[in-house]
Order: C-alpha cells, then sequence, then structure tokens
C-alpha cells in the first residue's frame, strides 16, 4: 500500500490492518522510518494526509554500534 503510486491514507491502513490511529502511526514511524530506514513521505491532499514510500534506504549504512563495551 505504502509503495503504491497513489501512496495511502492512515484510514485505509486502520481499515486492511484492524489496527487503531496511533498503532498505524506508531508503525510508520518506528517500523518503517526508523528500522528499515525507508525514506517516508507525507503530503495533505483534499484533507487527508496521504503517504508513501520514496526512494531506497535512507541514513546512515553500515553495521549498527551498540554503546555498550564489549565484554
Amino acid at each position: 500500500m505504502l509503495q503504491s503510486p497513489g501512496g495511502v491514507t492512515i484510514a485505509a491502513i486502520m481499515k486492511a490492518t484492524g489496527w487503531q490511529q496511533h498503532s498505524v502511526r506508531g508503525f510508520l514511524a518506528g517500523v518503517v522510518r526508523k528500522r528499515l530506514k525507508l525514506k517516508l513521505d507525507s503530503k495533505k491532499a483534499d484533507g487527508n494526509r496521504i503517504y508513501k514510500i520514496v526512494g531506497g534506504k535512507i541514513g546512515k549504512s553500515g553495521p549498527r554500534r551498540t554503546k555498550r563495551p564489549s565484554a
């Protein structure tokens, strides 16, 4: 849904998944943006916000580093 050319609304994701609005927003921010590091574009059209994935991954590349010292 997020990869479709027209994008998708939160209401459409809610209907498809059965999730509540706050869960969909958390998924978009936590999983799509932070975990998968995908660039998510949002535009307001006709009073509704439309979300879609644009381009590829963003952010740092390479392995993740922890702040803990190695044992």
